[in-house]
């Protein structure tokens, strides 16, 4: 069937980014299909409220379950409830790549005996085949996976913020689905989850990220990578590996191949000299503007702009004109 399938991602009972921009990405696929965009929709009580969100940016019909058991993350059930709306006959089942969709896109592909494509970068139709970019060794590499299993159903998991959330001013149609079974009676139950600091802005869902490298030479003066990110107002704050395991910055900051993942609209890497490792974290991001002294650091290969200065004179002059340009505004 030419309709695709979505996993909406509530979390904490508010709908994520990333929901939004799978919608949309199903949405350009089965226009070009000529199918509809099916979500489900699985929380607590008061979760049906955000399938209008999911139908302006794409979704035909949403598939709302409600069950306090669904409050939290619920793996098992979860699997189960998308399976079963999978084998109603789908083109392709697609979850977005947080932490979450990363544990559970392996999980459907295993229970529907589908193929996965995870990590994905680009989605298109061609000649009748869904072909993918993925990102290989550490970001050097863009791989090219054309599915040829023909009707056979793919569960595709997307990279946080590689595909825009496009209103599409839609209204989806709301059916309230029962769970497959007990939703409550499952092996593995998420007995207690530990939040950050509410007031960050989570690195997966800010439209700007602004991270500090090893250039920046003390903890304290990491006040002027914050002092930027303060300055967009829209801007969350990174760092490096090195920067991390210094002790400068706590480990849920850390950008990179084993750190986290993103793909901002504009990431701005302060004092970073661009290690391999590095790079495989952020060169996904729409557009990179380096800062750094040395004329020669790799981090220039991948920026779209680039400024060859000291830090301690750039940045402060940077943060200057952006709260000026937005006071104006």
């Amino acid at each position: 069937m030419p309709n695709v399938l979505v996993y909406a991602e509530l979390r904490g009972g508010d709908l994520r980014k990333i929901a939004l921009e799978t919608v949309s990405a199903a949405r350009s696929l089965a226009d070009t299909l000529g199918g509809e965009v099916h979500a489900v929709l699985a929380g607590a009580t008061g979760s049906g409220a955000h399938a209008a969100a999911l139908g302006e940016h794409g979704a035909d019909v949403v598939f709302h379950t409600e069950h306090g058991a669904f409050a939290v993350y619920n793996p098992e059930a979860l699997t189960a409830l998308i399976a079963e709306r999978a084998r109603s006959g789908y083109a392709a089942v697609l979850i977005g790549g947080s932490a979450r969709g990363r544990d559970l896109a392996p999980r459907l592909a295993a229970r529907l005996g589908a193929a996965l494509l995870s990590d994905v970068t680009s989605l298109k139709l061609d000649g009748g085949a869904l072909v993918a970019t993925h990102p290989v060794y550490t970001g050097k590499v863009a791989v090219t996976l054309r599915l040829t299993r023909g009707d056979d159903v793919a569960v595709v998991s997307l990279r946080p913020a590689a595909f825009g959330a496009t209103p599409a001013s839609r209204s989806a149609r709301v059916e309230a689905v029962p769970p497959v079974g007990d939703p409550a009676d499952v092996r593995v139950a998420v007995s207690e989850i530990s939040s950050g600091d509410g007031r960050k802005l989570d690195l997966a869902e800010a439209p700007v990220i602004v991270s500090g490298g090893r250039g920046l030479k003390a903890p304290e003066n990491f006040k002027l990578v914050e002092d930027l990110a303060a300055a967009f107002g829209n801007a969350a704050v990174g760092a490096t590996r090195a920067v991390t395991d210094d002790g400068w910055r706590p480990h849920s900051d850390q950008i990179g191949q084993t750190g986290r993942q993103v793909s901002p609209e504009l990431y701005v890497a302060v004092g970073i000299s661009g290690a391999i490792q590095h790079l495989a974290g952020m060169r996904a991001s729409r557009c990179i503007v380096a800062i750094n002294k040395d004329a020669e650091a790799p981090i220039f290969k991948v920026a779209d702009y680039g400024i060859v200065g000291d830090v301690f004179e750039v940045v402060p002059a940077l943060t200057a004109a952006i709260r000026d340009v937005r006071s104006k505004s």
